[in-house]
C-alpha cells in the first residue's frame, strides 16, 4: 500500500494534479489528497479494431498471455511517449479514475525526465491538453525527485539526486531552486530486464518474457557482491527443442547479465560529479548522493556508487514515489512554476479529446 500524503494549502483547486508519467508506471497526485492512483503505463489493445481492452494493472497481467489480435504495449519508452493516441487514452482513464467529472480548467504538472527535447515536451503537454486540462506545466524529474526526498534545494548549497527510472536515469546537482549540472541517461530498470532476458538465450539457449526477467532481478538481483549469493529458478522455453525448461541461475550470473547498463549508470554519475563547481561537490561530499527510483531499490546498489565515488550515499525514504510527491508540492508553487518555464498550455476549448472506450 502506498503511502497517502496530503499537502492542503488555502485557496487551491482540490481538482489540480501533479502526473508521474512513467515508461513503468504512472502515478497521480491530487492536491488535497495525496497520490490517488499508482499503476502501470501499460495498455491493452486490439491491433484489429484499436478497442481498449484494459489499462494499468488489468493490462500488464495480459504482457505475454495476449492473443495474436490483443497486445499489451506501453506506451511511453525511455520517458517519452512512443505512441500518442494511446498514451492520450490510457492519461483519460487514469485520470478519470480520479476524477469522475472532466478536468476543465484543472491545473496539471507534469514530470519529463531533463533531457527532453522541445518536440517531446510538446507531445506530453498536448496529450495532458487532449486528456480535458486547463493549464499545463512541466516540472523536470531531477527536480520532481529532488523535492520528493526533502532535499534543501532552495538553499544556496549543493544537493545531488540519482533518479532511476524504468526507461530513464536522472543525475543532477542541485542549488537555489534549480539545476547547475545534470545528465540524462535513456537506460532505466526495462534495460536491466532485457539484458536478462538476451543472457538468457545466449548462455542458457532459453527464451523468457519480460515480466520473469523483471522477477529474477527483483528476487535475486544485486549491484555488487553480497553474502550469501543468492540463487533462484527461471522458468521459460528452450529454444532448441521448443519444450518448457528450468534453470538455476545465482545473483552473480545475474549481475554479469545487466552489467553494462549498471556501468552506465554508475559513469553517468562520475560524469556530472566532474562537472560540479567545486564549491558544491564540498557540500555534497558532506551530505552525500540520494538514490530515488524504481531501480535504485536493487540490492546493495547504494554500496556500488558509494565505493565507486567514495561518497555517502542515501536511498531516499520513498523512492517509488519521490517524483510524484515532488511534482504534487509544485503543485503548492504553481506561479513559480510557471515563472521558471515557458508557462501553461491552456487547453483549446471545443476540441474534443479521445475518449477511452470506443
Amino acid at each position: 500500500m502506498l503511502p497517502l500524503m496530503a499537502f492542503i494549502t488555502a485557496g487551491g483547486s482540490g481538482r489540480d494534479l501533479a502526473i508521474d508519467l512513467g515508461t513503468a508506471n504512472t502515478l497521480v497526485y491530487e492536491r488535497g489528497r495525496g497520490i490517488a492512483l499508482s499503476e502501470p503505463s501499460v495498455v491493452a489493445i486490439d491491433s484489429q479494431t484499436g478497442e481498449v481492452h484494459a489499462v494499468g494493472d488489468q493490462a500488464r497481467r495480459m504482457i505475454g498471455r495476449t492473443p495474436a489480435a490483443i497486445s499489451a504495449i506501453r506506451p511511453l519508452r525511455h520517458g517519452v511517449i512512443a505512441d500518442f493516441e494511446v498514451t492520450e487514452r490510457m492519461l483519460h482513464y487514469f485520470i478519470g479514475r480520479v476524477h469522475s467529472r472532466r478536468l476543465t480548467r484543472a491545473r496539471v504538472v507534469m514530470c519529463v525526465p531533463s533531457g527532453v527535447t522541445d518536440v517531446e515536451k510538446r507531445a506530453v503537454e498536448e496529450a495532458c491538453i487532449a486528456a480535458g486540462a486547463g493549464q499545463v506545466n512541466l516540472i523536470e524529474e531531477p527536480i520532481a525527485a529532488a523535492i520528493g526526498a526533502e532535499l534543501p534545494i532552495a538553499e544556496p548549497s549543493g544537493s545531488m539526486i540519482v533518479d532511476i527510472g524504468g526507461g530513464t536515469s536522472e543525475v543532477a546537482v542541485l542549488a537555489l531552486g534549480g539545476i547547475v549540472v545534470s545528465e540524462s541517461l535513456r537506460i532505466g530498470g526495462y534495460d536491466f530486464d532485457d539484458a536478462i532476458t538476451n543472457y538468457m538465450k545466449r548462455t542458457h539457449t532459453m527464451a523468457i518474457g519480460q515480466q520473469t526477467a523483471e522477477d529474477i532481478k527483483l528476487e535475486i538481483g544485486s549491484a555488487m557482491a553480497i553474502e550469501p549469493e543468492l540463487e533462484g529458478e527461471v522458468r521459460g522455453r528452450d529454444l532448441v527443442s521448443g519444450l518448457p525448461k528450468t534453470v538455476r541461475l545465482t545473483s552473480e550470473e545475474i549481475r554479469a547479465a545487466y552489467a553494462e547498463p549498471l556501468q552506465a549508470i554508475v559513469e553517468t554519475i562520475k560524469a556530472t560529479l566532474e562537472r560540479t563547481p567545486p564549491e558544491l561537490a564540498a557540500d555534497i561530499a558532506d551530505r552525500g548522493i540520494v538514490l530515488a527510483g524504481g531501480g535504485a531499490l536493487l540490492r546493495a546498489f547504494t554500496g556500488l556508487i558509494s565505493d565507486e565515488t567514495q561518497l555517502p550515499v542515501h536511498l531516499a525514504e520513498s523512492p517509488l514515489t519521490c517524483v510524484a510527491l515532488g511534482a504534487g508540492r509544485s503543485l503548492e508553487e504553481f506561479d513559480a512554476l510557471e515563472r521558471m518555464g515557458r508557462g501553461p498550455r491552456r487547453r483549446r476549448f471545443g476540441s474534443r479529446g479521445a475518449s477511452f472506450a470506443r
